[in-house]
């Protein structure tokens, strides 16, 4: 169950974090795996991390997702390169803490443009291409915060999260006569060392009260959500949020 042995999959935003995790789950099931985002210094290293950990050859390119031209030359490149695509995960994705009354339409038109617009476009483009084979599998990068409220300034981010759960509903029920599923995850807090450095061991513990199973989601629970959304064995699934957040909604 779950292999992905001669599919095509693109990670935009897979040179880090939850999009390298996803990439190394993917290549681990058999995948064939293309990179993306915008430094393509951070691509070469990241894919030289993936190889080693999962001895498959992985792709990358460069790609700007606020730039519709670019994700369009992205989608060429990828059917040039492997013929066509199987599986696109849209892991592109940024965030500002901004409390309410200090919000200014700079940054959150910074945070739409990629973690919005850049997900629809991708949407677009690389959907196109699976339409031409009438299959596919698209997962998209959501987060708890599309659901649930907050009060330590993640408006923003919440509302471009709020959008991207819309749009794969909405992208679900377009794209179902292709036979292209479109899914999204959705995790609550996500440990790295870089949110060790960024909260307090308090604010820590407090997010951790909030989980049924009392610890924080690694990028592997990720990954592994991601697996599963892009294998045959999901193929019943479309339109759909699938939360890994320790049964922080369920109870929230």
């Amino acid at each position: 169950m779950f292999r992905l042995d001669d599919q095509v999959a693109v990670v935009i935003g897979g040179a880090g974090g939850l999009g390298e995790a996803c990439a190394t789950a993917l290549a681990c099931q058999g995948a064939k795996v293309l990179i993306a985002s915008r430094s393509l210094d951070k691509l070469q290293t990241a894919a030289q991390r993936i190889e080693a950990a999962t001895r498959a050859q992985v792709a990358v390119a460069p790609v700007d997702v606020t730039s519709e031209n670019s994700i369009a030359n992205l989608a060429q490149f990828v059917v040039q390169r492997f013929g066509g695509v199987d599986i696109l995960v849209n892991a592109q994705g940024i965030n500002a803490k901004i409390p309410a009354l200090q919000i200014d339409t700079e940054r959150w038109d910074s945070l739409f443009a990629t973690n919005v617009r850049g997900v629809m476009l991708a949407c677009k483009h690389f959907g196109r291409v699976m339409s031409e084979k009438r299959k596919g599998k698209i997962i998209n990068l959501s987060s708890v915060r599309g659901v649930r409220g907050c009060d330590n300034g993640n408006a923003p981010y919440g509302a471009t999260k709020g959008a991207v759960d819309m749009v794969t509903r909405m992208l679900a029920a377009e794209l179902a006569e292709y036979n292209i599923n479109v899914n999204a995850i959705g995790p609550s807090v996500v440990i790295t060392d870089m949110m060790r450095k960024a909260i307090t061991p308090e604010r820590m513990e407090q997010l951790r009260a909030k989980t049924l199973l009392k610890r924080f989601a690694t990028a592997e629970d990720v990954a592994g959500a991601c697996v599963y959304l892009a294998a045959r064995e999901s193929d019943y699934v479309t339109g759909q949020i699938l939360y890994v957040d320790g049964g922080l909604t369920a109870i929230a």
